[in-house]
């Protein structure tokens, strides 16, 4: 590290910030200076918990977080590395609709419609398709924005990386917030297209068949191996897509 340990300690119990806040931004302060370059392994848990005098589980939650924001990569079994710099930011992040609803001062509430695992040995068409996965769960979730249907999500998720993906109440938690705390993503890729409703959804979203919908395909990755694919469909009159690029 380029600072002393004791600076970095200083720092860690003096800026006015939760712990683990303080924590990633001493990473963040380390990257920046060019002292842990792209695909430099960082200290593990026990010497950065040795460096700070933070609790790990403190660490854990810093690491946890800059991995979901990109900025960490974490293989299992191997460590933690600093993530390749790209040139501009992706045109949008993935976040958890609750989080997104409750940012606008509004009412989130889902509605459970599937709850299943696949039959055994069962195989999806891509772009759905699970990678060496042997059993898939199945899950359709309806998320409410002050009692208006917003989203309609179906996942495919493995079994392997959430075993206990069926026994969660996901009126309480989303299927992503599970996810991500289950497994942090270190890989995604997204498809974005305009499509008219299918009958299967608009009742689902009280839409009309053939209204105007935005259709996300996704499929996300973890050091555990592949977590899922997605499929989210937002009708178009209540939904819009957002980013930024650049610095």
């Amino acid at each position: 590290m380029s600072q002393d340990h004791s600076s970095l300690a200083a720092f860690a119990l003096e800026t006015p910030a939760p712990l683990y806040a303080r924590v990633k931004e001493i990473i963040l302060q380390q990257i920046r200076n060019g002292v842990w370059k792209p695909n430099s392994k960082l200290p593990s848990e026990s010497e950065l918990f040795a460096l700070l005098g933070v609790s790990r589980m403190t660490i854990n939650r810093a690491l946890r977080e800059l991995t979901i924001e990109g900025v960490l990569v974490r293989l299992q079994g191997v460590g933690t590395f600093v993530a390749e710099q790209k040139g501009h930011a992706a045109l949008f992040e993935i976040h958890n609709i609750a989080e997104e609803i409750a940012a606008r001062g509004h009412q989130h509430r889902c509605e459970v419609v599937l709850l299943e695992p696949l039959p055994e040995g069962a195989t999806l068409a891509l772009p759905f398709e699970l990678e060496n996965v042997q059993r898939i769960f199945h899950s359709v979730v309806v998320h409410y924005e002050n009692e208006v249907p917003v989203q309609l999500e179906e996942r495919f998720v493995n079994a392997e990386v959430a075993p206990e993906y069926l026994q969660q109440d996901f009126t309480r938690i989303t299927p992503y917030a599970y996810l991500i705390q289950l497994a942090p993503l270190t890989e995604g890729e997204h498809v974005v297209e305009a499509i008219n409703a299918e009958a299967a959804d608009c009742k689902l979203l009280r839409i009309k068949r053939g209204d105007a919908c935005l259709l996300i395909r996704r499929r996300t990755w973890s050091a555990k191996g592949q977590v899922g694919a997605a499929r989210l469909v937002y009708p178009g009159s209540r939904y819009r897509l957002e980013g930024r690029f650049g610095q």
